[in-house]
């Protein structure tokens, strides 16, 4: 998904969905309807072929982690570039994954069984990913 895909009001809704903000509160914050941001969200997950808030929400925040990831991978590995440390890159990703993705999971109690079922398939990947990534520690 590329972020210049979502036009900047979109952005700014996922932005506040992510953060856990209510429709209701983004209104407020925007100074707009309920309803137009109900209908941001519906274009959002038409333009990203979703069937799902969860799915957006998961789709549009995964390049914000990218640029935390991004930032922190090449502090790291302009210090020392090593087996280790691409594996202790690694591991933290995969924990930063899991930890988002049992939030994202506990958080929306009522999404649908498929974005349930792909957030569990991803926590397991992800799972599997750190425990065998650890030889190279």
């Amino acid at each position: 998904m590329n972020g210049h895909f979502l036009t900047p009001r979109e952005l700014e809704i996922f932005k506040l969905l992510i953060q856990n903000e209510t429709t209701k509160t983004i209104a407020d914050k925007l100074h707009i309807s309920d309803k137009t941001v109900r209908n941001h969200i519906s274009n959002v997950i038409g333009k990203l072929g979703v069937t799902s808030r969860t799915q957006a929400i998961i789709t549009v925040s995964n390049p914000l982690a990218k640029g935390m990831s991004w930032l922190k991978t090449n502090a790291k590995l302009s210090l020392k570039e090593s087996d280790a440390t691409i594996a202790d890159l690694i591991t933290d990703g995969c924990n930063m994954g899991v930890k988002f993705l049992h939030r994202y999971l506990n958080q929306y109690k009522a999404a649908d069984e498929i974005s349930k079922n792909l957030i569990k398939r991803l926590i397991n990947i992800e799972e599997k990913l750190a425990i065998e990534i650890r030889v190279f520690l």
